[in-house]
């Protein structure tokens, strides 16, 4: 052994004991511990990582149920471990296992389906053998109180619970009472914690009843609960209170499921209306909530409910806590579903209906109670005969509840009468009814009593219904020491009318108005109410009318008969020992009678009892002779009787009849020691000769049944009776002339059906139908050898044909099916001696297609039962004969059958066949193969079984999780095909090739090693390991003889090329390296052949790109699929054999050529596949169908695929309304088709056509999409392309509508806004990257109103494991080549290629803004650095740009939103190049932006005009032009970059342009500006006045400042000049000229200029009045004010502001008033000055800032804003005024409304006055 293996067993041996089977290289190491725990085990192990998954993927409902269950399959695999176990507890545990198991595989968790089904083999095989049927299992519900939260009552109580069937409105159950004291204890202090009562016997049946749990709550004290003066305290009486009710369908699935007790509460409610008490319960359960009062809590009774199984033996062993604590045993009202021989019970239970009585004279009516007695025929009261309930001893009397005030009480009181059998003839019962008076004395007087007897005269008991009893008056002094006196008294209407003299002169007299209602029911086993079954069991009193009594049993019910069951069985018995000759008869047929009475639904569950007593009870030694002769009798017979209805019953109850006769005859043998043995073996072989006769009869007239067809007009007459003779050679198999069964005198031309021959089928199936069930008593008596013989002689005298009908064909399989499953078939040697028969009759019927389920079943039986026994005993012998006689039937069955889709036979036949197929070894194989007799008959078996099993491939024969039968299944069909392939090549390949033979072999192969369930990388690695233990790879194995037999073809392999490549390739994509690698060399052979064939592989090339881009798009292959091809190129070099078969050079460089194509195709398709099959976004999916596309077209020019692909993308795009890029791809095909008339088919979705009409449609198609993309410019050129061709057609309706299509694209180019895209430069490094992407950099156009962080967001999203670089640089190799993924995103700007559009100055800028965004395809990217050292206090003057170039490979937009950098041009720009670009550009935003404006292209919101000339002019005060002025402006710079002195003008000119343009941007936006916005508007004129100031700055120490006022701040008596005329904007030479002429102080050299100057456009003239001021000092700039503190009511304000010289400062409100002022100190210092100022009012505070010695003042303003807050006085004072308003205007109505009134009124006094 090698040391691998010992390491790999000493590890198996440390995991525990196992056990190594199939010592081979592929033994598998099996497990001695119980399957089931290790099947646990594995599945655990699986689970626990599909849970973890689960919760990643956020499934929380389902990871928590997995928990759930993953929780209780360790307690139950605990369980089991332990040990401790009973047989059946681990059945029940394992079974709950399974449970749990298949509900995994339901949700798809586990495909696990093998779970070991040891558990049922065993139960199963007993039921196949014919043991007798299993006694059905029995429920019990254990009720436990636990509490009665109901303190409101303070009285005793006592509860009755009961279960009640609400859709019969019967109680089904006895009562358990429970006794509580006035505190809620139990009022026997033994029971607490102990008041349960277990709820026996209920049924399967009673389970699905509509069940409820009733509680009765009855209170014992005085009459009314709350009235103390309705009867004295020491009289009690039963008083009704309440009700609860469960319903058991809402608790039944819970409780079952668990195996613990589980609390329930119960809330109780009050009647309203004691009349309705009877019903409450059915009133609380229809929601009659008008009767019954809701509790106004929660409190009530709380319950706990377990769910019990088995019989109550089985449950006291398993649950011995639960009988520790005395648990009350209730039985259901009537008998269980089986009474058991020994079961005594003799239960009479009474319900106490109702009564009407007499008020007798009183004002209100009674308040009445009944007392119920148990008397014996002497009079003596009988102790503790009744019962109120279990849970409480029997009393001798039960006093009923009183129900207030009511002369017709309706009590539905239940008790139970538990009376001795031996007391109960001459017993009765006596009720007396009582007054309960609610006076103080509380007396309760007798007033009547009424009575029954429990039995009648002749002997049966009180019949199960309702009973009306007389009421017979009496009174309290009344006296019942002698019963007699009444007891001759009729009880109720039956005993009046039978004695009808009754003396009136008796003590007791009837009342007739009074009635007493009770009913019964009697569950008793000895005691009947049927006078006919009485008359049996006491036949011995009676002997002389034994014949009559024993013909009248069929007259009794079959409950009484099941009751009494033994009795019965006993008695007929005692009987037939009494006379046997007389009584024989009699005796059987009653005996048959019984057996076939349970074989009736009803009472089939009573078989075991009937078992039982056989086995246990019976004691008739000698029945055994009469009943066989009877039997004999009965079946000799059946060819002479007309009716045969005794005979067929007598053929249903041999089974019985069989057991009866074999334990009589072991009771006799055991009494006699074996005596009469001979003689009983020639009666049982007597028999069966007769069983024969009977069903030859069937046999014989099948001919005539065929015969008789023929003859429609014949009539049947009756046949001449057979005699013994004649009968006895029918039983011996001799035939009977066909003239025989024809009636004498008949006329010619007539024929005639025998009699028999009608009645002979449903006897023969009676017969047929209990047949089988015998054989298990004949082994007791006879060998399995003898026995065997007997059944098949029987079985073969049936007849073999199947034209006897559909009914008969049914039956005699059954009958072999139950043959086959019995224990007699078992037994190896009787199945040699069955088997031929069997198979026989099975053969006839799969040849004509009949009754093939049954065939199925009786098929697997065979099979299940020779599989179990080869693991013991040889079954070659028997596999032999099954193969000749099954196989080639079983193939043409199962094509028959999956021709037609039938599924569950198709199942069927396939387990079948395999089973038949996995038993064969060589030797079979072998002799299978030398028993045809041509090639043709071979053929025909080889395509048969290659169909079959291609069939299995293909279709879903077993279902999907059935995995351990499908890897079963696949390798018998690969063990199968080892065996046959040898035949095959022997036969079919030389001499005589059959292409369909070896084309059907190919077939199976490519389909069994692409078959789903043979795919193990899709499996968990324990599966994986399982299976490859115990099969290896099969794929590899199928792959290996498919390579074996494709080089045995030789010279014929051509005939597959190219039909195979396909499905070969298909292989290929199988995950599996070695299986590829065995592929490798079959696609060399195939371009080989062609090679010599043809001179080239042309066909092998078109079909493998085919097929592979066919595979793969449906979702084969992998990643290591890419390098697979890789190996076909290897082939060509290091092997001199391979190059030495190479007739001709180029074959080497052509087949490397196409290899390297076909692999770079891989790489393509994979990574359409994956896009495409996995949740990737849309980009991705274009991006590979892109990438696919080019290759079609550039590198392999297959034509049909590149149209097809550009409809995928075409798709792609719509779908993701990339409408442009739509257009650009369809417009690919439209540019493949020609303006010709040449026809095309049909292909894709477009129908078959003219190449003019496609590409016409394609042209519309385009221009439509173009048109929902907004290029118009591109969908024009197509237009006229469409006019030209429809005006050379004469076509002027098209023309006409394609140029007005034209016309209205170019309106919507004028009119329509269109937005321009970014486009942003995005790099993909790193492996882990898709092929397409890996290492590239692309372009993207963006989607509108996407900028750059959105853009990066959105490419994030896609690629979520990717890491963002945050440089542009570069990447290095390590990025390049790590397995990871970094994105480098960053903006780029187009460059156009049209640049003259851009140039015209006519060419509106709608126009423009299509040229410079559309149609690039280069893009710039700058990226700035500092070349020579950093210059600190100006970086533009170091500051250089790295502007990197990119070429796209196709121009944007194109037919995709992105396209590959195709090449990169690096320049460096300096900085004064630099500084003249971006001014450039920012001239052209601003032009285009104000002219969209000026032609109100932009209406509405001006924000966009407001943030652009914010930005510009910004960052030209505080750097921008200002820093380029310092920069490049500066005389060193000048002098020391002579070269540069073009660009400077360039420069000055570009920034003079950008103060024309802004100052045109500042009127446009002075008409457009808000109210709202004006100071923004003054903010920008003031900060656009400090630029013009910058820029037009003559000395170094200038600084120009321009703000827009109406008017300069100036004084009358102001010291300084000012100097007034027009300036131009554009130019410093007015300034110079202006100052030069100035008249100026000598030490503040300073001038205001007040300027009126006039600019002008193509659009309007705007005029602006500027003020320019001068200064050669330090101005002061605008003052900063700022608010540094608040409160309520007060504002803390400070103004700072700085100048040279120091200026002073005012802070003054809106009047003009000064508030505080600074006065400077040194008017010649430089200075900071900062003035605060304490503010309580809202207004306006300005601070003034003035420089008198230069003559400059500026200021600045703030808002300051209080809420409206009052003194609390003022707030009373004008809440007063309000009041006395309010008051004022009420008074004043009042006054008004009255004097209106008084008006009126005087009115109508006047007019009556004027009247009079």
């Amino acid at each position: 052994m090698k040391p691998a293996s010992l390491v790999q067993l000493l590890v198996h041996a440390s995991q525990g004991k196992r056990l190594v089977m199939n010592s081979s290289p592929h033994e598998t190491v099996v497990p001695l511990e119980d399957p089931i725990v290790t099947e646990v085990t594995s599945t655990l192990q699986e689970w626990a990582v599909l849970w973890k998954q689960l919760y990643v993927k956020h499934k929380v409902d389902l990871f928590y149920k997995v928990r759930h269950v993953m929780l209780e399959l360790l307690d139950l695999r605990r369980q089991l471990l332990s040990g401790h176990l009973t047989q059946d507890q681990s059945r029940e545990v394992k079974r709950h296992i399974t449970v749990r198991l298949d509900w995994g595989n339901e949700y798809h968790l586990s495909s696990r389906h093998s779970v070991q089904q040891s558990t049922t083999q065993n139960d199963n095989s007993k039921q196949k053998h014919g043991e007798p049927c299993r006694v059905p299992v029995p429920h019990h519900l254990l009720v436990n109180l636990k509490s009665f939260t109901y303190n409101s009552i303070g009285e005793d109580t006592d509860i009755f619970f009961c279960l009640y069937d609400c859709r019969e409105a019967k109680t089904i159950s006895e009562k358990f009472m429970v006794r509580l004291n006035k505190n809620g204890g139990p009022r026997n202090p033994e029971k607490v914690d102990r008041l349960c009562a277990l709820f026996t016997d209920l049924s399967n049946k009673d389970m699905k009843r509509e069940l409820y749990i009733v509680a009765q709550v009855i209170r014992t004290g005085r009459m009314l609960l709350n009235d103390s003066k309705k009867g004295p305290p020491h009289v009690q009486y039963r008083r009704p209170y309440g009700c609860a009710v469960l319903a058991m369908s809402d608790v039944l699935q819970t409780i079952s499921e668990l195996k613990e007790e589980k609390d329930f509460v119960l809330k109780v409610y009050t009647c309203n209306n004691e009349n309705e008490w009877y019903q409450i319960h059915e009133n609380i359960i229809r929601k009659s909530s008008t009767k019954y009062t809701t509790p106004s809590n929660n409190y009530g009774l709380i319950i706990s409910l377990q769910l019990l199984r088995g019989d109550i033996e089985q449950v006291r062993r398993e649950n011995p806590l639960i009988f520790s604590r005395g648990v009350a045993m209730t039985r259901k009202l009537g008998f269980p579903d089986v009474i058991m021989p020994g079961d005594v019970r003799n239960d009479l239970y009474l319900t106490l209906e109702r009564g009407d009585f007499e008020r007798g004279g009183k004002s209100v009516q009674k308040n009445i109670e009944v007392t119920v007695y148990v008397l014996y025929a002497d009079g003596e009261i009988l102790k503790d005969c009744i019962s109120m309930g279990s849970g409480e001893a029997n009393v001798p009397d039960h006093r009923s509840f009183v129900l207030y005030h009511n002369n017709s009480p309706r009590w539905s009181e239940v008790i139970k009468l538990p009376i001795p059998i031996d007391r109960f003839r001459g017993s009765h019962l006596r009720f007396e009814f009582r007054h309960c008076s609610t006076k103080d004395k509380g007396e309760k007087k007798l007033f009547g009593f009424s009575f029954t007897p429990l039995m009648r005269e002749d002997g049966t008991t009180l019949s199960d219904e309702s009973h009306e009893l007389y009421v017979y008056k009496c009174d309290e002094n009344t006296t019942f020491s002698n019963h007699a006196l009444y007891l001759g008294l009729p009880c109720c209407k039956d005993d009046f009318n039978s004695c009808p003299n009754i003396p009136s002169s008796l003590i007791f007299q009837r009342n007739t108005k009074e009635s007493f209602w009770i009913c019964t029911q009697l569950s008793s086993t000895k005691l009947t109410q049927n006078v006919d079954l009485l008359a049996l069991l006491k036949w011995k009193a009676h002997p002389d009318r034994v014949m009559d009594i024993l013909g009248r049993l069929r007259h009794v019910s079959g409950e009484e008969i099941v009751k009494f069951l033994q009795d019965i069985l006993d008695t007929l018995f005692s009987i037939l020992d009494d006379n046997t000759d007389k009584y024989g008869p009699l005796v059987f047929q009653s005996l048959v009678f019984i057996i076939n009475l349970l074989r009736d639904s009803k009472y089939y569950h009573f078989k075991p009892v009937m078992d039982t007593y056989i086995q246990k009870h019976f004691a008739g030694a000698l029945a055994y002779k009469e009943l066989i002769r009877c039997l004999k009798w009965y079946m000799d017979r059946s060819a002479e009787v007309v009716r045969q209805d005794h005979i067929q019953e007598a053929m249903r109850a041999l089974e019985y009849l069989f057991k009866f006769i074999v334990q009589s005859r072991l009771l006799y043998s055991r009494a006699t020691c074996g005596m009469e043995e001979d003689q009983f073996r020639t009666s049982i072989q007597e028999l069966f000769q007769s069983i024969r006769f009977v069903l030859s009869l069937d046999s014989r007239n099948s001919e005539t049944l065929i015969f008789t067809q023929s003859c429609p007009g014949s009539t049947p007459t009756p046949a001449p009776s057979l005699g013994p003779p004649l009968a006895l050679a029918a039983a011996l198999g001799h035939t009977f002339p066909s003239g025989l069964t024809q009636a004498p005198g008949s006329g010619q031309g007539t024929c005639s059906l025998s009699s028999s021959a009608v009645r002979a089928s449903p006897l023969s199936a009676a017969l047929l139908n209990s047949f089988p069930a015998i054989f298990d008593e004949l082994l007791q008596m006879f060998s399995v050898q003898e026995v065997a013989e007997f059944v098949r002689g029987t079985l073969g005298s049936m007849p073999s044909t199947v034209h006897i009908g559909q009914s008969m064909d049914v039956v005699k399989l059954q009958s072999i099916a139950r043959t086959v499953d019995s224990k007699l078939f078992s037994f190896p040697e009787s199945r040699r001696i069955l088997l031929p028969v069997v198979l026989h009759h099975i053969h006839l019927h799969l040849r004509q297609q009949k009754e093939l389920l049954i065939c199925s079943g009786i098929l697997s039986s065979i099979f299940s039962i020779i599989n179990n026994s080869a693991r013991e005993t040889s079954v070659q012998e028997e596999v032999e004969m099954m193969v000749e006689s099954l196989l080639d039937v079983l193939l043409q069955t199962l094509l028959s059958i999956m021709s037609k889709s039938q599924s569950q036979e198709a199942g069927e036949y396939v387990s079948c066949l395999l089973s038949l197929l996995r038993q064969m070894t060589d030797i079979h194989f072998q002799r299978m193969m030398e028993n045809f007799q041509s090639k043709d008959e071979l053929k025909e078996f080889l395509l048969k079984i290659l169909c079959v099993f291609r069939n299995l491939m293909k279709l879903s024969i077993f279902p999907r999780d059935w995995n351990v039968m499908r890897l079963l299944t696949s390798h018998i069909i690969l063990t199968t095909t080892q065996y046959l392939s040898p035949a095959l090549h022997k036969n079919f390949t030389d001499g005589e090739f059959d292409f369909k033979v070896w084309n059907s072999y190919f077939s199976l192969a490519v389909l069994y090693i692409n078959q789903p369930s043979l795919q193990l990388d899709n499996l968990s690695p324990s599966k994986k390991r399982k299976i490859l233990e115990k099969y290896g790879d099969m794929r590899v194995m199928m792959t290996y003889n498919l390579f074996n037999m494709w080089q045995n073809l030789g010279e014929n392999k051509i005939h597959f090329i190219p039909g195979m490549i396909g499905p070969f390739l298909g292989v290929t994509l199988v995950p599996q390296v070695e299986v590829r690698n065995i592929m490798i060399p079959i696609f060399h052979d195939m371009m080989d052949w062609e090679q010599r064939k043809n001179g080239n592989f042309k066909q092998v090339e078109a079909e493998l790109i085919d097929k592979l881009d066919s595979l793969v798009s449906e979702g084969k292959g992998d990643e290591n699929y890419r390098e697979l091809f890789s190996l076909l190129t290897q082939l060509f070099g290091p092997y001199p054999s391979l190059l030495e078969k190479i007739e001709q050079e180029t074959w080497r460089e052509t087949g490397i050529s196409f290899v390297t194509s076909v692999t770079r195709l891989m790489e393509r398709l994979l990574d359409y596949r994956d896009c495409m099959k996995g949740d990737e976004t849309e980009n991705k999916k274009i991006g590979c169908t892109v990438n696919l596309l080019n290759f079609y077209k550039s590198e392999i020019n297959k034509e049909e695929m590149y149209i097809r692909y550009i409809h995928k993308l075409c798709d792609m795009h719509l779908q993701a309304e990339n409408y442009t890029e739509a257009a650009f791809t369809l417009l690919l095909y439209w540019e493949l088709l020609h303006w010709d008339e040449r026809p095309l088919r049909e292909f894709l979705h477009y129908p078959a056509q003219s190449e003019w009409h496609r590409k016409e449609g394609l042209c519309r198609k385009v221009i439509h999409y173009f048109n929902k993309g907004k290029c118009w410019e591109f969908g024009i050129p197509l237009c006229r392309e469409l006019a030209f061709q429809y005006e050379s057609l004469f076509d002027y309706q098209s023309l006409s509508w394609i140029r007005k299509m034209e016309a209205a694209y170019y309106d919507n180019i004028m009119e329509q806004q269109r937005l321009e895209p970014e486009f942003f430069r995005v790099g993909f490094y790193g492996r882990k990257f898709p092929f397409f992407l890996r290492n590239k950099e692309f372009v993207c156009r963006g989607h509108d109103y996407e900028r750059l962080e959105a853009f990066q967001q959105r490419m994030l999203g896609e690629f979520p494991q990717a890491i963002a670089m945050q440089h542009p640089n570069q990447p290095d190799e390590g990025i390049l080549q790590c397995d990871a993924q970094y994105l480098q995103i960053y903006a780029v700007t187009p460059v156009p290629e049209n640049v003259s559009v851009l140039q015209m100055e006519r060419v509106p800028d709608r126009i423009k803004s299509f040229y410079r965004v559309n149609n690039v395809r280069r893009f710039r990217y700058d990226r700035p650095f500092h070349k020579a050292p950093k210059d600190k206090d100006n970086e533009f003057k170091s500051l250089w740009i790295e502007r990197t170039t990119l070429i796209l490979t196709h121009p944007l937009p194109g037919i995709s939103r992105w396209f590959e950098v195709d090449k990169r041009e690096l320049v460096e720009v300096s900085p004064l190049e630099n500084a003249v670009s971006v001014v450039e550009n920012k001239n052209q935003e601003l032009r285009t932006l104000i002219s969209q404006y000026q032609h109100k292209q932009l209406q509405g919101n001006i924000n966009l005009l407001s943030m652009t000339l914010n930005g510009v002019i910004d960052a030209a005060v505080n750097g921008g032009i200002a820093r380029y002025q310092e920069a490049f402006f500066d005389k060193e710079y000048i002098t020391s970059h002579p070269e540069d002195t073009d660009k400077i003008t360039q420069l000055k000119d570009l920034m003079q342009d950008q103060v024309h343009i802004l100052g045109v941007g500042l009127a446009v936006h002075e008409k457009l500006v808000h109210p709202e916005m004006r100071p923004l508007h003054k903010k920008l004129i003031d900060q656009f006045q400090m630029m013009r100031t910058s820029l037009c700055h003559v000395l170094s120490a200038a600084r120009l400042y321009f703000r827009s006022r109406s008017s300069l701040i100036q004084g009358p008596g102001l010291p300084f000049g000012v100097l007034r005329g027009p300036l131009p904007l554009d130019s410093c030479s007015g300034i110079k000229e202006l100052l030069s002429r100035a008249d100026l102080p000598h030490r503040r050299r300073s001038a205001t200029i007040i300027t009126s100057t006039s600019q002008g456009s193509r659009a309007s003239r705007i005029t602006i009045n500027n003020t320019l001021e001068v200064s050669f000092s330090g101005a002061a700039p605008l003052p900063l004010i700022q608010m540094l503190d608040d409160g309520i009511t007060w504002r803390f304000l400070n103004c700072h502001t700085k100048g040279v010289p120091e200026p002073e400062v005012e802070w003054r409100n809106s009047a003009g008033q000064v508030l505080a002022k600074h006065v400077p100190n040194d008017t010649d210092g430089h200075s900071h000055v900062e003035l605060k100022l304490n503010v309580t009012r809202s207004d306006t505070y300005i601070c003034v800032v003035t420089q008198l010695d230069i003559h400059h003042q500026i200021n600045n303003s703030i808002k300051v804003r209080f809420p409206e807050i009052f003194p609390v006085w003022q707030i009373i004072a004008a809440s007063l005024a309000v009041a006395l308003v309010v008051a004022i205007a009420v008074i004043t109505g009042f006054a008004v409304r009255n004097k209106n009134l008084n008006a009126k009124i005087n009115d109508k006094h006047g007019s009556r006055c004027d009247t009079l």
